[in-house]
């Protein structure tokens, strides 16, 4: 062999764990992914009967959905809860993530474990205990009592993502800052928040997508006068079946996915993903 040339590398072996792996997960997305493939084209069929494949191409349920005031008043109202809901959690959750993650006290575990809690209790006990709690003190089945309910609920996913953030933060820079004469506020906002930018931003989209979906909790605390669109489409499914509630439905598939493209977009999916993990 010539000095100057180099041995050939051998091709790389595929491991059969590693194949199999593979194989596991494409098959468990496309097991996901499929009933939601039929419940967006089943929204565009042209029959009125609730049938797939679709019978056709139209739009005419979507048009019958948004042209329905009793369902765009549940939109508003879902998002009007959700987005109260993340931003009290965001503002809640960050600073218990900042507690934890810079401070050791007394009760520091029992703190986090309570505020954990409601990822162990099922939404529908917490909602039924958040009527009762509500009745006694006279604002049950109103906005304030579903708001409270939906910070309990989204308020776990912000405290772990945010927390999860602060466990790579730089503390070299925060102390840069307070030494060049920053202020504790000054050195947060422009030193700490930037970086745990990644667990703020997912958190928040975490949590405004739970809200919005959630039926068990919300179910014990609506009223005819403040409907939500997830417990709305559970009434609607109780006494008609048509592809009208496919459209419905079809439509907070597409919710979801905006909130997966904003994160990949402001944070990346790989880092929303290592986040959970370490969460």
């Amino acid at each position: 062999m010539e000095p100057h040339m180099t041995p050939a590398r051998p091709a790389a072996r595929l491991h059969p764990g590693k194949c199999l792996l593979h194989a596991a997960a494409w098959i468990a997305i496309t097991y996901m992914m499929v009933p939601l493939a039929v419940i967006i084209a089943t929204s565009f069929n042209e029959s009125n009967r609730l049938a797939f494949p679709p019978q056709g191409f139209s739009l005419k349920w979507y048009t019958a959905f948004l042209s329905d005031p009793t369902y765009i008043d549940s939109i508003l109202n879902s998002t009007q809860l959700a987005l109260g809901a993340t931003v009290i959690a965001l503002v809640l959750g960050t600073a218990a993530a900042l507690a934890m993650a810079r401070g050791q006290f007394p009760g520091r575990s029992a703190l986090l474990t309570l505020l954990m809690s409601p990822l162990v209790l099922p939404n529908i006990v917490i909602g039924a205990a958040l009527l009762q709690f509500a009745s006694m003190l006279g604002f049950a089945r109103t906005f304030t009592s579903l708001l409270a309910g939906h910070v309990i609920l989204v308020l776990p996913y912000v405290v772990r993502l945010v927390l999860s953030s602060f466990s790579g933060l730089n503390r070299s820079l925060e102390e840069a800052s307070q030494d060049l004469g920053a202020s504790p506020f000054s050195t947060f906002f422009r030193i700490t928040l930037p970086q745990i930018k990644p667990g703020i931003v997912s958190g928040g989209l975490f949590a405004f997508v739970v809200s919005w979906v959630n039926v068990e909790l919300s179910i014990f605390n609506t009223s005819p006068q403040l409907s939500l669109l997830p417990v709305k489409i559970l009434n609607y499914v109780e006494y008609t079946v048509d592809p009208l509630i496919a459209a419905v439905s079809a439509s907070t598939i597409y919710v979801a996915i905006v909130m997966v493209l904003l994160i990949d977009a402001f944070i990346g999916i790989d880092k929303f993903a290592n986040a959970r993990a370490e969460s």
